[in-house]
């Protein structure tokens, strides 16, 4: 968990899963620690292909933790998703795909806002590598081309 001075709070987490683990079961405490009260959390399912069924598994593992996830892209309006959301998650996969799908959908600038604003940040394997300046330190293969490798930028490294 991360903590800036300027009152980012982000939860960067190397992987989604554990070899003998569930999805998410190695982070389940630090996540429900690091929401606190917040119940709505608005996922960035960008980084698979199939983000459906993405979205259907990480908003039955959310629920068991008690929270309420909602795929922003199910909403027509993904910009004011994030402008009101309580808890942005965005899932891993790969980077490149997830970038892009960033740029496409206009969020890089809206998620930037919320988490300059204070709104909680979980980036997960994918997730957390968007969250430095740039994507270029990535493994990834780049199976798709992002128009840029500028990142969120969340963290300085």
């Amino acid at each position: 968990m991360v903590s800036m001075d300027d009152g980012r709070r982000l939860l960067l987490i190397s992987n989604s899963s554990l070899h003998g683990s569930g999805y998410l079961d190695h982070a389940e405490q630090e996540i429900r620690d690091f929401v606190g009260s917040r119940r709505s959390v608005i996922f960035v399912p960008y980084a698979v292909h199939d983000r459906g069924a993405y979205a259907a598994k990480a908003r039955d593992r959310f629920r068991d933790m008690g929270l309420s996830l909602m795929s922003i892209h199910d909403v027509s309006n993904m910009p004011r998703a994030v402008d009101e959301a309580e808890v942005i998650f965005v899932g891993g996969g790969n980077t490149f795909r997830l970038l892009k799908g960033i740029y496409d959908h206009d969020l890089l600038g809206p998620i930037r806002r919320r988490v300059a604003a204070g709104v909680p940040y979980i980036g997960s394997s994918a997730g957390s590598i968007v969250a430095c300046p740039t994507l270029k330190t990535t493994k990834d293969m780049p199976v798709v081309q992002p128009p840029s490798f500028e990142a969120l930028g969340l963290v300085p490294f």
